[in-house]
């Protein structure tokens, strides 16, 4: 199981997300994202999500403002255990838990 976890904004807001191995999700501001993150620079739909067992696949989604992983801008990239994945203000640690 991921954790994609952010720390807490301006506003106070956190937000904690959950994928498991094969599951594909969107994160962005709209309501029929996957994953809504109401934040300041979110798109609407940002990027996509795609988990496998070693890591997640990341998409950007024509964003106004960019995806980041660990402060490199991307299109398409690669989160592991220990990375940062930025949207918008919001940055989300990832964590990998394995299910016993």
């Amino acid at each position: 199981m991921w954790i994609l976890q952010s720390g807490a904004d301006a506003d106070g807001d956190s937000w904690t997300f959950r994928m498991a191995p094969g599951a594909i999700k969107t994160l962005g501001r709209a309501p029929r994202a996957d994953f809504v993150v109401e934040a300041a620079l979110v798109s609407r739909l940002h990027c996509r999500l795609t988990a496998t067992d070693r890591a997640i696949d990341v998409v950007d989604l024509d964003s106004t403002n960019g995806t980041y992983i660990n402060d490199q801008r991307i299109r398409n990239g690669t989160l592991s255990s220990g990375d940062r994945l930025k949207i918008g203000r919001v940055e989300m640690t990832i964590d990998r838990q394995d299910l016993s």
